[in-house]
């Protein structure tokens, strides 16, 4: 009867590793759509000023927000500041989005290793789980599958062992 139960026990581990698996790639994808979209965001945020920054420096946008903060204006002068973050951050975000579009594994590696925080605690928040069926999803999904099995297992031997090692010593 114990054995069955460990049967289902480690069958039911599987399926829960492979079920926490395949949201591995939703996640990454809907990380990747926000990230984009913050990027948008912040380029249309500057499109007026890289206008001005046309016009009058010759698409220096550097020189724009040296302009800003060399006024005399502290109105003026604070704008300049509100540019240079917003500017700032689509440099940070265009960057971040390159790396995330330069390899297959990219994503991945970003997420585990740099993300921009702010926009995955942004993604936690609002995840909607989906079922990729794509071969990535397929494969993360199996072996975060089997590796969740064999770990639980190995906890549980180990601590059946030494229950019974304990009961059997009294």
């Amino acid at each position: 009867m114990i054995k069955y139960l460990m049967d289902y026990l480690r069958i039911i581990l599987f399926v829960c590793g492979v079920l926490i698996g395949i949201q591995v790639p939703g996640f990454v994808d809907q990380y990747g759509q926000r990230l984009e979209a913050h990027q948008l965001e912040a380029k249309l945020s500057l499109a007026e000023f890289q206008r001005d920054a046309d016009r009058f420096f010759g698409g220096d946008f550097n020189k724009l927000i040296s302009h800003y903060r060399q006024n005399n204006d502290p109105v003026v002068n604070a704008g300049g500041e509100s540019i240079e973050s917003i500017y700032q951050r689509y440099v940070l975000l265009t960057e971040a989005l390159t790396q995330f579009r330069q390899h297959s594994y990219s994503p991945y590696q970003q997420l585990i290793l740099a993300p921009q925080q702010d926009i995955q605690v942004e993604v936690w928040k609002n995840y909607s789980h989906v079922i990729l069926l794509k071969p990535e999803a397929i494969a993360i999904g199996m072996l975060l599958g089997l590796l969740f099995a064999v770990l639980c297992e190995s906890i549980l031997s180990i601590l059946y062992l030494g229950c019974r090692k304990v009961f059997v010593s009294n």
